[in-house]
């Protein structure tokens, strides 16, 4: 990125330039600005770098107690020079960690170049004493300086390196580290000048701003769509339908807009003898008023759409409501899907599959695993119950939709569980409605940190003879959805997204941990349901597991190619059965793109670039035919993967992403591709 280095402005001046560029360096040590000041700069969403130079022996007194200011109102860098006092260094790096500031270490040598030796020996005092990003600066006499400089990039990752060389034999060299995959360079406001000598220039040698960003993007526009509304989650509104469906009187579900799964849901809810009734909501929404049939089904044939959620719910519900026998029938990509685990599970509940076979001969009653279109018998059998939730949680969520239904008290032992925050969401709705249950979870001492993945067992129990009583209430806005336009305005611009809770137990949600894992920038009006507002910020390679959220991965790997370094993924294992084997369609995806990448096991590894070493070197992803493989998923990680793109990526059967999202096409098209393609 480029990174405008402003000095000599008041707090008026800095605000009106940082409205114009992607990034900023705030020289305190030229600006002079009060303290209410430096809290007003650094509120600002831009990414910034605090600075503070200090003459050689000076006082670092002023330096310390400024940057520390700018530090706790919210800067993403402080530069530190590697000549300060210890103590000091010691301070400022504990503040860093506190809250959560990135230390840059930097020397500078306005005399000359040291030799290589010597400059890798200050670059590892520089790593040594706290700095996650090493800064090294020379005057450069010539071309030989210069290369001295630029070498470091042999020895050090790109991505926690910024070398160049001063003066205007060292101009080039400010662009040259960009190509090379540093995180940032340096520039000066203005518009024009002549080479090495730019108006309001920090050091010798530098371009201006919009001198540099044309030789690093050319005619390329950054994104800056305005405000979106996401559409409710489906995860959350295909459990409150049925849920509404299932309770005794009227309920009212605000906030809620159509999909294919969704649509799927409101028919099941009419099968189940629910009356749904629809009207205008505000923003693009609606309103729905169910009122629920209290347990009298209407039919024994439900037919799910191409929803798996919903078949998984429906199997124990399906039990208890039709214990004499029911249908299953799916659509789509869903007709003829392996559901693994799920006829162990259904017996394990007291179930019967006493046939299930698949339009093209898939599987049998003597295979164990389902294959829609399928006939189940029951009744539930409460009381102690195990399941494997290693391949689903949906099944899981099923069986505490139904047993609180049941005449016996239960209690479910989710062994191995998967998608945890999946099965708390049903949880989450059921005490909405009325219904109450209790859970614990184990797994060690880990757990005390809420690191889910390594919950081994979830121990969840249920009263007997409850109902589901009408309730009203919200849907919120969903993650899964907001993910690809997080990782637009992360890569190319901003967004600015509407309708998303913070505190949501969506598994989804993950991807704020993502984003900022990676380096973006992340904040919220009104938390937790204003506008969430994501920047373009220095990226960088991260390690992440989306065992509990496999809908992320197609988007996040395509996000990985544009950060620097080498990131890492885990949960492969939880794709095979998606809606597609997407595992091996994210793979081939990858390949097809350019993406260096490799399988380990149960991890995707996946060597990306910046945006700037893209650009610059010619190894934007590669555009062409694609297939989705009719996944929505798919569509909306090749939608993303277009925008670096060398050419069009041209994607088959896009309209299967009106599964999750029917309009996304056309939001896309309009208010991010057209931003940024023209």
């Amino acid at each position: 990125m480029i990174c405008c280095s402003i000095g000599n402005c008041d707090a008026a001046g800095i605000l009106s330039l940082l409205e114009k560029v992607e990034m900023a360096e705030i020289r305190l040590d030229l600006c002079r600005l009060a303290d209410e000041d430096i809290e007003t700069v650094f509120s600002s969403d831009i990414p910034l770098i605090a600075t503070y130079r200090t003459a050689e022996g000076g006082d670092y007194r002023e330096a310390e107690r400024q940057l520390s200011l700018a530090i706790r109102y919210g800067a993403r860098y402080v530069d530190l020079e590697i000549e300060a006092p210890k103590p000091v260094s010691k301070r400022l790096a504990d503040a860093c960690a506190t809250w959560g500031t990135t230390m840059i270490r930097s020397y500078h040598n306005t005399d000359g170049t040291p030799s290589i030796d010597e400059l890798r020996g200050i670059a590892d005092r520089c790593r040594h004493h706290d700095g996650e990003i090493v800064k090294i600066v020379t005057a450069a006499r010539g071309e030989t300086d210069v290369a001295t400089v630029l070498s470091l990039y042999k020895y050090y990752t790109a991505e926690s390196l910024v070398a160049f060389a001063m003066g205007s034999a060292g101009t080039a060299s400010r662009l040259e580290c960009l190509r090379r995959g540093a995180p940032f360079s340096y520039a000066a406001p203005g518009t024009a000048s002549e080479p090495g000598s730019a108006p309001c220039a920090t050091a010798p040698g530098q371009m201006t701003y919009d001198e540099m960003y044309r030789e690093v993007y050319g005619s390329r526009r950054e994104l800056h769509p305005g405000r979106l509304r996401m559409p409710s989650s489906k995860s959350y509104a295909q459990r409150a339908i049925l849920a509404a469906a299932l309770a005794d009187g009227v309920s009212v579900l605000r906030g809620y807009t159509d999909c294919g799964d969704n649509a799927s849901a409101l028919s099941l809810a009419s099968a189940l003898g629910a009356q749904v009734r629809r009207k205008r909501g505000p923003a693009g929404t609606s309103t729905l008023e169910i009122s629920g049939a209290s347990g009298q089904v209407k039919s024994t044939r439900f037919n799910v759409g191409e929803s798996g959620l919903l078949a998984r719910l429906m199997m124990p519900l399906g039990c208890h409501l039709c214990p004499e026998g029911f249908d299953i029938e799916g659509e789509g990509s869903l007709k003829n899907r392996v559901m693994q685990g799920a006829k162990t599970t259904v017996e394990a509940l007291g179930g019967k599959v006493s046939s299930c076979e698949g339009t093209d001969g898939k599987s049998g009653p003597q295979g164990q695993d389902i294959v829609l279109p399928a006939h189940m018998e029951g009744p539930l059998r409460p009381g102690r119950i195990e399941i494997d939730g290693s391949r689903t949680s949906q099944l899981v969520s099923g069986a505490l939709m139904a047993l609180p239904l049941c005449a016996r008290n239960s209690t479910v032992c989710v062994r191995k569980p998967s998608s945890i925050p999946y099965i708390y969401i049903t949880m989450d709705i059921l005490r909405k409605f009325g219904v109450k249950l209790r859970s614990e979870m184990y797994g060690g001492r880990q757990l005390l940190d809420e690191d889910w993945s390594k919950c081994t067992e979830i121990v969840i129990k249920a009263r007997e003879n409850q109902s589901y009583k009408a309730a009203e209430l919200a849907i919120e806005g969903d993650w899964s959805a907001a993910a690809v336009f997080m990782a637009a305005g992360a890569i190319f611009g901003s967004v600015e997204l509407e309708g998303l809770d913070t505190s949501s137990l969506q598994a989804d949600l993950t991807m704020v941990d993502i984003l900022m894992a990676a380096g973006a920038a992340i904040s919220q009006e009104n938390e937790p349901v204003g506008t969430v507002t994501v920047r373009k910020a220095p990226l960088q390679g991260f390690k992440a597991d989306l065992s509990n959220c496999p809908d992320l991965f197609p988007v996040v790997a395509v996000f990985c190619a544009f950060c620097q370094g080498r990131s890492s993924l885990r949960g492969l294992h939880r794709l095979c059965h998606k809606e597609s084997d997407r595992a091996t369609g994210i793979v081939e995806m990858l390949g097809a793109l350019g993406v260096r990448h490799q399988v380990k096991g149960d991890d995707l590894v996946i060597e990306g670039e910046s945006l700037c070493s893209r650009i610059m070197t010619g190894r934007l992803l590669k555009g062409g035919k694609y297939s989705s493989h009719r996944d929505h998923r798919m569509v909306m990680a090749l939608s993303l993967a277009e925008l670096g793109a060398d050419s069009p990526v041209e994607t088959d059967d896009v309209e299967c992403v009106g599964k999750s999202y029917p309009g996304f096409n056309d939001t896309w098209n309009e208010y991010i591709r057209k931003k940024i393609q023209g």
